[in-house]
C-alpha cells in the first residue's frame, strides 16, 4: 500500500488527510520510489488556498519535489538500478511514502549526501541556478536577494557568492546572523531598503531577485542599475488576498512587460520553472542537468542546505503550519 497526503480542497492545514492506495503496476520507463524526504514550499502553501497559478483540480496529492530510493523499475533500460537514491521535481505527488515516477524525470544523488539535505536543494537549487543565469550574474556584480534566509533565497546567496558576486540580503533582523554566515550583507526589510541599497551601490545593482511581488516590486525595479535585471519569481505579498488566484500574477507579469519597453537599459522577467515543458524531452534533459549540477555542488561543499525542521508524513499539518509561521529558517522537510 501507498500512504499519501490528499489536499481535498481549500482547507486549513488540519484539513489535509491521509489516504491509502494500491501500488500500481509499473509501466515501461517508470520507477517506484520509496520517499526519504519531501518538503513544504511556497507552492504548496498557495495550493492549499487554491491560489497556485496552474494547480490541478481538487483533490490531489501535493509535494513539489522528492528524494527517495528506487524500489522497483518497469521494463526497459532506464540507466538506473534498484537501490539507487534519486531526486526529482514532481510539482505534485511528493507527499507520499511511495510514488511512481518516469525515470526520465529522475537524477542520481551522489554518495555521501543526505536525503534531507538533497531535498532542500532540489527545486530551490534549480530555481536559484536558472535565475542567476537569466540575470547573467558574475564576478564583481552586486545583487539584491529578498528573503535571503529562505529556501530559494539562501541558495541564491550561496550560488551568487560562488560566482564571485557581492550579495545584499533583505531579511528580518533576526535572520542577520544566518545571512552573514552565508556571505551576504543583511539589511532590514522593515527599513527603507532602496535608500540602504543606494548607499551600498550608488550606480544601482546588477540584479534583484524578488519573490514578494505586490507594491514592493516597484522598489525592486528602482534598485537596478543600467543593464540590470529584475527577476520576479513569486507573489508572496498577495498570498492571503481574496479573489481570483491568477489576477495578481497576471497583473505582475503585465507590469514587467511594460517595464521592458522603457528605454533605460533595464529588464524584468517572471521566472517559471515549467515554461519550457511544452518541449518535454528538452525540458527533462535540462532539468536533469541542472539537478545533477546542484547535487554536485552540494556534494562538493560549494553550497549547504539548512533544514529548519523535519516532520513525519503523518504530521504534515504541523509541517505546513510551521512553514507558514514565518519563523522557519531553512527548508521544512517531510520524512516517512
Amino acid at each position: 500500500m501507498i500512504t499519501q497526503v490528499e489536499l481535498p480542497g481549500i482547507v486549513e492545514p488540519d484539513g489535509l488527510r491521509l489516504r491509502q492506495t494500491e501500488v500500481p503496476e509499473l509501466g515501461a520507463g517508470q520507477a517506484l520510489i520509496r520517499m526519504e524526504a519531501t518538503g513544504v514550499s511556497f507552492a504548496e502553501q498557495q495550493m492549499r488556498r487554491g491560489k497556485y497559478y496552474d494547480q490541478p483540480p481538487f483533490p490531489f496529492v501535493p509535494g513539489y519535489d522528492v528524494v527517495g530510493v528506487i524500489e522497483a523499475l518497469g521494463a526497459g533500460d532506464s540507466g538506473f538500478a534498484v537501490g539507487q537514491r534519486v531526486g526529482a521535481v514532481t510539482k505534485i505527488g511528493g507527499w507520499a511514502d511511495r510514488l511512481v515516477l518516469d525515470t526520465a524525470d529522475l537524477a542520481l544523488v551522489p554518495d555521501g549526501v543526505g536525503a534531507e539535505e538533497t531535498e532542500a536543494v532540489i527545486v530551490n537549487g534549480v530555481t536559484a541556478r536558472r535565475m542567476l543565469a537569466i540575470a547573467k550574474v558574475g564576478r564583481g556584480d552586486t545583487v539584491v536577494v529578498l528573503g535571503a534566509n529562505g529556501g530559494v533565497g539562501s541558495l541564491l546567496v550561496q550560488l551568487a557568492r560562488h560566482a564571485g558576486a557581492q550579495v545584499i540580503g533583505v531579511v528580518s533582523k533576526r535572520h542577520f546572523p544566518y545571512v552573514r554566515e552565508l556571505g551576504a550583507l543583511p539589511i532590514d526589510r522593515a527599513s527603507d531598503v532602496a535608500t540602504q541599497v543606494a548607499t551600498l551601490a550608488p550606480e544601482g545593482v546588477k540584479a534583484v531577485f524578488d519573490h514578494v511581488g505586490g507594491a514592493g516590486i516597484n522598489t525592486s525595479w528602482s534598485m537596478l542599475g543600467r543593464g540590470g535585471t529584475l527577476v520576479s519569481y513569486g507573489t508572496a505579498a498577495t498570498r492571503d488576498q481574496a479573489g481570483n488566484a491568477r489576477l495578481p500574477v497576471l497583473a505582475l507579469i503585465g507590469k514587467l512587460v511594460l517595464w521592458n519597453l522603457l528605454p533605460n537599459g533595464k529588464s524584468a522577467t517572471f521566472f517559471n520553472l515549467w515554461a519550457g515543458r511544452r518541449r518535454l524531452a528538452q525540458h527533462r534533459a535540462e532539468l536533469r542537468a541542472d539537478l545533477e549540477a546542484v547535487f554536485g555542488q552540494l556534494a562538493a561543499g560549494d553550497i549547504t542546505a539548512r533544514i529548519a525542521r523535519a516532520f513525519p508524513l503523518a504530521d504534515v499539518a504541523d509541517a505546513v503550519r510551521y512553514a507558514e509561521s514565518g519563523s522557519a529558517a531553512g527548508k521544512v522537510v517531510i520524512i516517512p
